[in-house]
């Protein structure tokens, strides 16, 4: 599969998953914060990231 055949499928399957998942009147009606829950996603995937850089690092200094 050509590398703009995989782009195309993950946007169709992008796309397939998240408009079932989507708030039938939008965000504002939703019973949970969607800011708040991004920032914990967010979050988190930045302390994933720097926890991998610093083990990284500590593995290649050894």
């Amino acid at each position: 599969m050509t590398k703009s055949g995989r782009m195309i499928f993950g946007f169709a399957l992008l796309l397939c998953v998240a408009l079932p998942l989507h708030a039938q009147s939008g965000c504002a009606s939703s019973p949970e914060n969607p800011t708040a829950i991004l920032a914990v996603v967010g979050s988190a995937g930045a302390f994933f990231a720097t926890a991998r850089a610093r083990i990284k690092a500590r593995r290649s200094s050894k």
